[in-house]
Parts: structure tokens; sequence; C-alpha cells
């Protein structure tokens, strides 16, 4: 891990309720970005938030000249900046990043307006408080997590933080979305709100017509109240699903962790590998092994083992968060739920 990544976490994101959760895993004596309780705005906007993403046009570099001078060397070339037509670089102001190149027709939405306003909209609820925010690839990704104090535990002892997490990008990797998730506290996992339930979300585009649809947004942020209801009860529903030793062996052998008579040895060498990773997950770790012997236990050790055992490029942090945001832990819950469903 480097000092510029540890430096990026550090000065980028915001934790709060760090009572409630502990500190994230790259906080650093003596750095300031962790809240025993919730974040206040004035933060969020002043740390995080104090830049716009501007619309730049992107031109081309053209060397004019005669070339064979230039190529012998006797004169140098003259460069002539050309617009590139219908296509324009979005940049961020402070520092100068270009995060995105789009065609005329996209429309950023600025993180103030779109996140913190939106946000802002429901924190007159004293039980609603900001409790992350972040920023990733420079900038071009960017967050606001909505958070009720109190962690939940189930009478199954799953403990929980339910969560709105209002996003948006500059890189063309998601539109503006507002969607409930859930962070699992003993594992610090993300998982669906819903479970296999469709969830209730809200995007917006980046476009012309956008700007209309604000007010939209933020009725949709109201729908934080309800995840934690919904999510206790679909964990007490996969709690009360038997799954034994075998049937999670076969799911791991057949579904997870394949190996083909014709898989390469170096495929085959990772497969076995996974298998004893999720393996030992359901037996033995503490993140899964208490709901060993129901589907609830088994989802859990594969959640778990993907987000913080799977192998990975850069950095898990940044991963994790990425695909927390672009919705690929959702595709991935999905996936394994419905694998247990057809046991």
């Amino acid at each position: 891990m480097s000092k510029e990544t540890l430096n990026w976490l550090n000065n980028n994101t915001l934790i709060g309720f760090t009572d409630k959760r502990g500190h994230a895993w790259h906080h650093r004596a003596g750095s300031d970005n962790h809240y025993a309780g919730p974040i206040p705005i004035e933060d969020v906007e002043r740390r995080l938030f104090s830049w716009t993403a501007e619309e730049r046009p992107l031109c081309v570099e053209l060397e004019t000249g005669n070339p064979d001078l230039i190529a012998a060397g006797l004169v140098e070339p003259e460069v002539t900046m050309v617009p590139v037509p219908g296509r324009k670089a979005i940049v961020r102001s402070d520092t100068g990043l270009v995060m995105g190149i789009f065609k005329d027709g996209y429309v950023p939405h600025q993180p103030t307006p779109w996140l913190l306003r939106n946000v802002a909209n429901i924190l007159d609820d004293d039980e609603l408080a900001i409790g992350s925010a972040g920023l990733l690839k420079g900038g071009a990704q960017a967050w606001v997590s909505v958070e009720i104090p109190d962690t939940i535990t189930t009478p199954e002892g799953v403990v929980f933080r339910p969560n709105l997490m209002a996003a948006t990008s500059f890189d063309g990797s998601l539109a503006t979305i507002y969607k409930p998730i859930i962070t699992n506290v003993v594992c610090d996992n993300t998982m669906n709100a819903g479970l296999r339930e469709e969830g209730q979300q809200f995007k917006v585009k980046h476009s012309s017509k956008s700007m209309g649809r604000i007010t939209e947004a933020r009725e949709a942020l109201a729908i934080v109240h309800a995840v934690g209801d919904e999510f206790s009860a679909a964990v007490s529903e996969l709690c009360a699903q038997h799954l034994s030793d075998r049937e999670f062996e076969r799911l791991v052998r057949e579904h997870l962790a394949p190996v083909e008579d014709n898989d390469s040895a170096a495929k085959k060498t990772n497969a076995r590998k996974k298998r004893g990773e999720l393996l030992r997950m359901w037996r033995h770790d503490e993140r899964a092994a208490e709901w060993r012997g129901t589907k609830f236990g088994a989802y859990q050790a594969v959640n778990t083992w993907q987000q913080h055992e799977s192998t990975t490029r850069g950095i898990r942090a940044e991963r994790n968060m990425g695909h927390t945001l672009t919705g690929k832990w959702e595709t991935a819950d999905d996936q394994t739920l419905s694998m247990l469903a057809a046991l």
C-alpha cells in the first residue's frame, strides 16, 4: 500500500459514526477524516465538494508546416489546436483533471446540488445524518451516504446499518443514483438492502432534461426508513432455510469454483484455492460460521469472500466502493441468491 494511496483515502473520504462501527482500515493516527458521530454537511462541502465539474472543448493537436523540413530538423513544427465536433471534456475545476469525454448532450450533475442539497432535504429528520462521503478516481465518482444513528441487530445476531446512498460520476461509469444499501458491521460488507427484492432506487441520466427531476430525486430519498425492516425480514427468511455442509460444498464445487478437465493448470489451481477459502469461510470464519447450516450463512460466506478475499487489481477499498456505486455487488448478490434458491 503506497503512501499516496493512504493519503488519498484519508483526504478524500469522510467516515462517520465510528463509535458505532469503528474506524476504516485505512485510518491513520493523526488523520482527521473520521467522526465519532454524524459528518456535518459543511465539512463534506468544504473538504470534498469545493470544486465544480466544468465543460471544456475537446481539441486535438495538428502539426503544420513543411513535413520534409520538419523531419530534417531544419524548422520547428507549428502546432494548431483543432476542436473535435460534437465532443467535450469534463474537467475538475481545482486540479484540471480530465474526468471524462462526452458528446455535447451530456450535462454534469454537480456534487453539491445533486448530492448534498438533495440529501440535506431529508436531514430535517432527527433520525438521519450523513454517515460517509467520498471521492474516487480523482473525483470522477462521488457519493454521500445517509444513515440512522443506531446500529440494528436482528434476532439472528446479524448486525447492520441501513444506508441511503446518493452517487454520481463524471467518467460515464454511472448515472446519478439514489439507492438503499446495507452495511454489515461485523465484516464491513455491502449487501443488497432487500436481498432478492427489486428494491427502490432512482436514476437520473446526465442530460439537458435532467435538471427538472431534482424534486423527484428528493422524494426518492424518503425510502431510507423502510430499509431496515425489509433487510431484517429477508435475513430472518434466509436463516430459517437449512443448508447442509454437503449442499454448500456442492454449491462451491459446481457453481462457485468449478473445475473442468480441459482447464489450464493455472485455472485449476485458482479454482481449488477458491474452494478452500470458501469452505474455510463457511466452517470457521467468524464473519460467516455463526450462521453455518443456513442459507444466510452461505450468502454471508460468499459475499464476504468476494469483497475481502478475492483477488483484485489495485486498491481493494476503492474496488469495493466502486462496485457498490455501480451495482456490481448487487449483481453478484443476486447471482448467489439465485443459486441458493435452486438448492
